[in-house]
């Protein structure tokens, strides 16, 4: 897959958010080659697995300007950093424990000149910021990333979904999300794009 199937799923990308689509891969390559972001066996389908899948995120929310997010242990700059190009009005905090990584990310984001975009090294319990929302991709279970930011949730809610947690999620869920049924909305990704990747994946949102 290349940058081209996100113009499909995104249109109205203006022409710098599609020139920093399109560097993505070429950027992440060569960072990658020094210290794993991403799987070596994941890069042939960068665009797809990577960043089409944080961009889905996009498909169920479009945040405010201002709006706060933060990227819990967002690893290789994910979902943060395409959502930061797709939302270059949005503040997003980029998470991570692992230095070696932020300071990458940092690299990155700079190579992007992603202003909106702030890396910080932390365990995300020892963050002392409130945010609309906190994203993650598979970090960990449900209770763990509820616990984490259960007191990083601003109260006044300014975006078309309450404040709280949004995940990105995959594979069979009815065990760790059995105490949640009632607190989360699950998006099906395989309502937005066809792809076979998306068929188990999701997105959860979880007001807090």
């Amino acid at each position: 897959m290349s940058y081209k199937k996100i113009l499909e799923n995104f249109p109205l990308l203006d022409s710098g958010q599609i020139q920093k689509i399109k560097s993505l891969k070429l950027i992440y390559d060569h960072y990658n080659k020094n210290i794993n972001l991403i799987s070596r066996k994941d890069f042939n389908f960068f665009y797809e697995r990577h960043v089409l899948h944080s961009l889905s995120i996009a498909k169920i929310i479009s945040f405010k300007d201002d709006s706060d997010i933060m990227d819990l242990g967002t690893g290789g700059g994910f979902p943060g950093i395409p959502l930061a190009i797709y939302f270059p009005q949005v503040n997003f905090i980029l998470i991570d424990s692992i230095k070696k990584k932020t300071d990458c990310i940092k690299k990155i984001a700079k190579e992007l000149n992603l202003v909106n975009i702030k890396v910080i090294n932390s365990r995300a319990e020892d963050v002392q910021l409130k945010f609309d929302f906190v994203m993650s991709r598979a970090v960990a279970p449900m209770f763990k990333l509820y616990k984490w930011s259960n007191n990083k949730i601003k109260i006044i809610d300014k975006n078309q979904l309450k404040n709280g947690l949004i995940c990105l999620k995959g594979g069979d869920m009815e065990k760790e999300f059995k105490l949640f049924k009632k607190k989360c909305k699950i998006y099906n990704i395989s309502n937005y794009f066809k792809d076979e990747f998306f068929e188990t994946k999701k997105i959860l949102h979880c007001p807090i």
